[in-house]
């Protein structure tokens, strides 16, 4: 493999705006100036000058071969402050009974949810539609790489950890749910909605309905996208699945995605990160394939490798060496697969 995850540079501007405008996004808007200004911001953050309401780090997946970013991904530090709350659908039961008839029913209900003191939000997945389906599964690498550097670096994130699943849209990129709803509170259309959300949210709070939701009173097409995700998504899904994330009965007040969530202390890929020296042996039998993440001057580099422990010191292939530009005794971070 000769695909490294590394922290964004100033240098990967027009290659991260090209990715960008293969697809329609609000974490990866189409214009330069705004992803500019997020390529500083996740500069700043990894050198640790912003505290975890303001920091955000982008990774990019590099081709070192052919020299190009594949894919990107994002871990936001926290998702919800008191100047920028996080708000959400909570996914309730409610029972109504009648005595009178004997007759009783179990609603679904939606209630607006304000968080204020948010969990770590990792987000923002995109792969270069060149480097889909491709047996390196380049979208594997940069989504699990974030929880390495989470790992390594506990105190710059919260305990809970977040994540929000595109849903299924329609053809014209019309959210069903926001049809039945959103738009009849905010008289927006989906997309404009979303992008103004971006920079704030606060119209959530001030516009849609502070009294419990019933699920029946909406139309059947926005009942049956909630909760649910894209086709495409559903590997990511699977992805968080399988390593301690799960569904949050919550849902997000856009477009009913679903809502994931997982104490980082409980995700697979953290609780069994363990610290290791490199040591010289290039050759022999590795047996055992794990992420790979290392901190050097301030900025994370990464790969997937094979390798072999030998107590607190670690052997690595001779690619994995040169890939990462590795050194005697060097510390690195390794988590099984």
């Amino acid at each position: 493999m000769s695909f490294v995850v590394r922290a964004v540079q100033r240098e990967d501007l027009q290659q991260l705006y090209e990715l960008a405008r293969q697809f329609t996004l609000l974490n990866l808007p189409a214009e330069k100036r705004i992803i500019e200004n997020k390529i500083e911001r996740s500069i700043s953050s990894f050198a640790g000058e912003l505290g975890k309401g303001e920091a955000e780090y982008i990774f990019v997946a590099e081709d070192r071969e052919a020299e190009m970013v594949a894919g990107n991904s994002l871990i936001l530090a926290k998702n919800g402050t008191p100047t920028s709350p996080n708000f959400s659908f909570k996914v309730l039961k409610k029972e109504r009974f009648s005595r009178e008839l004997g007759v009783g029913f179990i609603h679904q209900i939606l209630r607006l949810n304000i968080n204020t003191d948010g969990p770590t939000e990792v987000g923002g997945l995109v792969v270069d539609r060149g480097y889909r389906r491709r047996p390196e599964k380049v979208g594997r690498l940069i989504s699990l790489s974030r929880f390495v550097y989470i790992g390594m670096e506990p105190d710059r994130f919260e305990a809970d950890l977040h994540a929000e699943m595109a849903p299924p849209l329609t053809e014209e990129g019309r959210s069903e749910f926001w049809e039945a709803l959103g738009r009849r509170f905010t008289g927006m259309p989906y997309q404009e909605a979303d992008q103004i959300s971006g920079q704030n949210n606060g119209f959530i709070q001030s516009l849609f309905p502070e009294e419990d939701i019933y699920l029946a009173l909406l139309d059947s097409k926005a009942r049956l996208v909630l909760g649910r995700v894209a086709e495409e998504t559903q590997p990511a899904l699977h992805l968080l699945n399988r390593i301690g994330f799960q569904y949050k009965d919550e849902v997000d007040p856009f477009d009913g995605g679903p809502h994931l969530g997982c104490k980082a202390s409980e995700c697979t890929l953290i609780k069994n990160l363990k610290k290791f020296r490199v040591k010289s042996s290039k050759n022999g039998k590795f047996e055992q394939t794990g992420l790979i993440g290392l901190v050097r001057e301030g900025n994370y580099l990464g790969t997937s490798s094979l390798f072999r422990p030998e107590g607190a010191e670690v052997a690595l292939p001779e690619k994995t060496w040169a890939l990462l530009n590795l050194s005697e005794g060097e510390k690195v971070h390794i988590t099984p697969l």
